[in-house]
């Protein structure tokens, strides 16, 4: 049967739209795959389902789990312009329920982060942002108000290692880098797998000076895969 025929076939019977959604699934690989490179294949089966979502697509993953949540030093001071912008959660409380859609965009490559708190004593806390692929296995996070953290991502035959590369403002479709981290300190994150289905994860700042003055870390298991 030829490509013609295949393509015309599956739009009379699924529809156009539903036909685009076919072929878009078939050319495009995870995002991730290209970021991991040659460790994607190594990496344990949960990892895999965590990052399994694909560019120009509807994908979406779910995992619940419970943090704990540390702010201290300048992170406690601007807790209420954070909670404002809708930055991550500065907060002190252990076990926190945590609710997170890894999500793609049929428009564009980018991984979506939608991220619910539920704090006691107060109302569920939204923290979002994606991430975008730079070069190679170089990746930026865009927060809200086009704050940005930059990083490496590394597979080190243990684990997902996030490695600190700077901070940017995301501005009129431009990345202008801010050298802002001898102030708020360096970012760093890492995920393990527990199981083919759960994994535990954990990210911080820590300042040369004042030492760790963010954290939240746990364990999530899927809750939805592709």
């Amino acid at each position: 049967m030829s490509s013609i025929v295949f393509r015309g076939l599956l739009s009379h019977t699924f529809g156009f739209e539903v036909f685009n959604d076919i072929l878009s699934n078939m050319k495009h690989p995870p995002i991730f795959e290209s970021i991991f490179a040659d460790a994607w294949s190594e990496l344990p089966p949960v990892i895999r389902k965590h990052y399994a979502n694909r560019p120009y697509s509807d994908d979406a993953v779910i995992v619940v789990g419970n943090l704990d949540v540390m702010s201290a030093g300048v992170f406690k001071l601007l807790s209420p312009i954070m909670k404002l912008m809708g930055q991550i959660p500065v907060n002190n409380e252990r076990n926190v329920p945590v609710t997170v859609h890894f999500q793609s965009d049929k428009h564009t490559e980018a991984y979506h982060f939608n991220r619910v708190f539920s704090f006691k004593n107060s109302k569920p806390y939204a923290f979002r942002s994606r991430m975008i692929q730079i070069k190679n296995n170089e990746v930026i996070e865009i927060m809200p108000f086009g704050f940005c953290w930059k990083m490496f991502y590394l597979w080190d035959g243990k684990k997902v290692v996030l490695k600190h590369r700077g901070y940017a403002l995301h501005l009129f479709g431009y990345f202008i880098p801010l050298p802002i981290t001898f102030i708020i300190g360096k970012g760093y994150g890492e995920e393990t797998a527990i199981d083919d289905n759960s994994f535990d994860m954990l990210t911080q700042i820590t300042h040369r000076w004042w030492g760790k003055i963010h954290e939240y870390k746990g364990r999530f298991h899927v809750k939805k895969e592709l």
